[in-house]
């Protein structure tokens, strides 16, 4: 707007044309993430609440997820968007405090709960018999309150005690501060406490148990490919789209969540121990990078998974959606596909392919839930002398799950024993 003012009259309605046009486009760019953000996180909340099926403890951290960018979208993102399309803050200095502990809690509380699935997750792919013993309900309601309890340490607390600024005084209320700027100081101390801490950890730790999630993928998905591979040819065992699938998903949860948050505590760093300020369009354009990814969560956190997309389904088509029950036309137009018509196995994978019943398994938190038999449809043999579960990225991006084979259910980890299941499947 300044170098607008120098120019010639012709050249001034020009410049000024420009800027509102890019400042409308400034404004629709971040209203449209503020409302992909309310939206999205809605949708998961309502579908958590309409589907009993959704209420479990392994859903418990999509939920927190889910709330937490949703306070973003609400409390913090419509300020954000004021300061950019105004370059000012005309709220005042007490309110600008509350508006940075926001950000910096709400934040923090969203990527310790991207944390915290990972290592949901990593204990359902590994341990999946032992799960149940591992996550308890006092387990999951303690990691929430370590979650929103260092976030609170690193937010209001060292922000309203003025333990985040060089001189250690409240920010934004000294003589030199001025009235129309709302803006974080940062010291070197409070930048290494919270970046190490509530990013630069919990990043390594992601990136280990997914890279161990992907590794016990890909041989199941190997073992899988190699019972389905007929007897008539080479024994090679490539790998089946399947594995693929997995390795995108996996991929693009990491990617989606470095990207976003990377650059944002790059700079966040570099602040701190420097002491120098990067220019204001560069800060924006990390920060909100970073506020995208409570967008992207659910997308790829729930979207991704099969329970939630029939959630949205159903709720989109304003149709109640209840706990999952046997109907016999639950499954009209999908083709039957009889007995006979599979090609012939290779002599490992011997028995029977296993029928569409109304099978239950004990769920995760203990609990009776209908076991999903899409594996029986799609044609997978279910009798191997290996072992034969398959993980999330085979059916579900977030569910793992045993087939059953007649009699049994079959897993093995470590020389495990076959377990005998409780129910017998019907011939």
């Amino acid at each position: 707007m300044e170098k607008c003012l120098n120019n010639t009259m012709a050249a001034t309605d020009l410049c000024l044309k420009r800027s509102m046009l890019s400042t409308v486009m400034l404004g629709f760019i971040l209203g449209a993430v503020i409302v992909l953000t309310i939206c999205g996180n809605v949708v998961v909340c309502l579908a958590v609440g309409i589907n009993r099926k959704l209420r479990s403890l392994t859903n418990c951290f999509i939920v927190s997820l889910a709330t937490t960018d949703l306070l973003l979208g609400l409390l913090v993102l419509p300020f954000s968007a004021v300061i950019e399309l105004h370059r000012s803050w005309p709220f005042g200095a007490t309110f600008c405090n509350i508006y940075t502990s926001l950000d910096v809690m709400l934040c923090t509380a969203s990527i310790l709960n991207l944390f915290m699935i990972s290592l949901d997750r990593y204990y359902a792919v590994t341990a999946p018999l032992r799960y149940s013993t591992l996550v308890t309900h006092c387990r999951v309601a303690v990691a929430m309150g370590f979650i929103w309890v260092v976030s609170l340490m690193v937010s209001f607390l060292p922000i309203h005690m003025g333990w985040n600024t060089p001189d250690l005084t409240v920010q934004n209320k000294g003589e030199k501060d001025k009235e129309d700027k709302c803006r974080l100081e940062l010291n070197k101390g409070y930048v290494l406490v919270d970046a190490v801490g509530t990013f630069y950890l919990p990043l390594v730790v992601m990136c280990s148990t997914y890279y161990r999630i992907f590794k016990i993928a890909r041989e199941q998905a190997k073992r899988i490919n190699c019972c389905t591979a007929s007897s008539s040819l080479n024994n090679h065992c490539s790998l089946p789209a399947k594995e693929h699938k997995a390795t995108v998903t996996l991929a693009t949860v990491m990617g989606a969540f470095i990207i976003c948050w990377f650059p944002y505590f790059t700079v966040f760093t570099y602040q701190g121990l420097s002491e120098e300020e990067v220019d204001e369009m560069t800060f924006a354009i990390v920060l909100w990078l970073g506020y995208a990814n409570s967008a992207l969560n659910p997308i790829l956190y729930a979207a991704l998974n099969r329970d939630f997309r029939t959630a949205y389904s159903s709720l989109l088509h304003c149709h109640k959606v209840g706990p999952a029950t046997a109907s016999p036309h639950s499954h009209q137009g999908r083709a039957e596909v009889p007995r006979g018509s599979h090609q012939q196995h290779s002599p490992d994978c011997k028995g029977s392919l296993l029928e569409e019943r109304a099978l239950t398994m004990q769920d995760r938190n203990g609990k009776e839930n209908p076991f999903i038999s899409e594996t029986a449809e799609r044609g997978l043999p279910v009798s191997c002398s290996k072992s034969m579960w398959i993980l999330s990225f085979c059916q579900d991006v977030w569910l793992a799950k045993v087939v059953p084979a007649q009699n049994r259910w079959i897993f093995e980890e470590n020389g495990a024993e076959l377990i005998k299941s409780q129910k017998m499947v019907e011939p």
